[in-house]
């Protein structure tokens, strides 16, 4: 089935005087009509509008995910702005509990302060909310860990009708409840293990890809968190491996007060590198988007350094900027047969990229529609940035729409979370678990208050 032009839809202009919540984080997707925004105050307003109401009703978060995930059904509805309802519930020694729309910062935060942290590691971006990180798969790097929603002990949902539901890891559907898709409730809490803080040390290397299909293994299996980024073009990768820091290390790093070290010396290898990718950034984006931040993003490979920090410090440092972001989870035990074939595809094609493949490993997840479900996964993630004029280049989305394609039909699972063409996907053939998962959203919303265009398009 042929892709269509709006898989990877361009920016719009943005309106004097517009709510800003009618729009996703890209600015590429109007998620409903004005005047359809609800802020509940408490989680009792929530369940007395949605017991007194009818209609649509869809989730906004913060906006991050793409637009046909969060918009109403045929742009009538209602969204659920649940800003409000954020922040701590409870915590003991080992368990915190958050309200769903707390963002992940603050839930890192929180647990930094207190010398823990999630088993979990994080994902770049600590802007989206607890609720969509866990509904949508957000996940790490590390083949000890999974997505965020593996630490979920319990999750406190409302239903359509008003009602609470509480789900935890005894219950017979929650492997449904881990990943809904925001097609089975409101999630209003969720109850995450911890475990003591951790101190890293993070060694970074450019190293040449010649042997990338063995070494993605081997880097994974060798050290606790593992991230990489492959430059195809000049056929070079930095990888990012973290493990315990040394006792002297650690002292080292509590002398500055815990604020992340930089070790002496500086790497200018990729130097190069980077500025030839930066070279066709600028020459596609026709002018800085988004007050530069996305020639950031690259620039950073530039002199890089080993660092010491906790897990957040050390990871969680990603540059917010909108993006087409396209990411898809291979088995690992396929990996090294899938970067052949990309070596294969861009040695013939020559793709113009704007940002490395990104390269990160997990373990199994136990989400029944977790891309990593059931064995461990390589995720390759792909990034094309918007134009000045908010627009796409045509080599970008071209070069999107092949590498996709290219994954799908080594039976990749796309990230829920970011863009993909559903038409390319057999989703009950990838999931074992997907019949299941619809019975349980049967069960829980048989009138489908929560669908959309997109989820009935999965589900229906």
């Amino acid at each position: 089935m042929a892709i269509t032009q709006l898989a990877y839809p361009a920016q719009e202009p943005e309106l004097a005087g517009e709510d800003i919540r009618l729009r996703n984080w890209a600015r590429n997707s109007r998620l409903g009509l004005p005047g359809s925004v609800v802020t509940p105050a408490t989680e009792a307003e929530l369940c007395d509008f949605l017991s007194t109401s009818d209609g649509a009703v869809r989730m906004i978060g913060s906006r991050m995910s793409p637009g046909r995930m969060m918009s109403v059904a045929d742009g009538a509805g209602t969204l659920l702005d649940l800003s409000r309802l954020s922040g701590l519930i409870s915590s003991t020694e080992d368990t915190v509990t958050f309200a769903g729309s707390t963002p992940l910062s603050e839930v890192y935060a929180f647990l930094t302060a207190r010398g823990r942290m999630l088993n979990a590691s994080p994902g770049v971006i600590a802007e989206q909310t607890l609720a969509g990180a866990v509904s949508t798969g957000t996940h790490g790097q590390g083949l000890q860990q999974s997505s965020i929603a593996g630490d979920a002990l319990s999750i406190r949902i409302v239903l359509a009708d008003g009602t609470i539901a509480e789900f935890d890891e005894e219950h017979p559907d929650f492997g449904a409840v881990q990943l809904g898709l925001g097609s089975l409730g409101v999630i209003t809490a969720v109850t995450l293990r911890t475990r003591e803080s951790l101190v890293y040390t993070c060694v970074k290397q450019a190293v040449d890809a010649d042997t990338l299909e063995a070494d993605l293994g081997t880097w994974n299996r060798e050290n606790l968190l593992v991230k990489a980024w492959w430059f195809p073009q000049e056929n070079q990768v930095q990888v990012w491996t973290a493990n315990e820091a040394s006792d002297d290390e650690v002292s080292r790093y509590r002398a500055g007060g815990g604020e992340l070290l930089e070790h002496a010396g500086t790497n200018a290898t990729m130097n190069t590198t980077v500025e030839s990718t930066l070279r066709l950034l600028r020459a596609d984006s026709r002018g800085v988007a988004d007050d530069g931040k996305p020639m950031r993003t690259v620039t950073r490979f530039r002199d890089f350094t080993d660092v010491t920090g906790d897990v957040y410090q050390v990871f969680c440092r990603g540059i917010a900027t909108p993006q087409i972001n396209v990411e898809i989870g291979i088995p690992l035990a396929r990996a090294g047969a899938v970067i052949r074939k990309i070596k294969d595809w861009h040695a013939e094609t020559q793709p113009r990229m704007h940002y490395p493949v990104i390269l990160r490993c997990t373990g199994a997840s136990d989400a029944w529609l977790s891309p990593s479900n059931g064995e461990d996964t390589c995720y390759f993630g792909f990034v094309v940035y918007y134009s000045a004029d908010g627009s796409l280049s045509e080599e970008g989305d071209s070069f999107l729409r092949a590498v996709e394609r290219a994954l799908s039909e080594e039976g990749g699972r796309p990230h829920w979370g970011k863009y993909f063409d559903e038409s390319l996907y057999d989703w009950p053939a990838l999931y074992p678990q997907w019949e299941a998962f619809r019975r349980v959203r049967e069960t829980l919303d048989p009138q489908h208050r929560f669908a959309n265009a997109f989820t009935a398009a999965l589900l229906d």
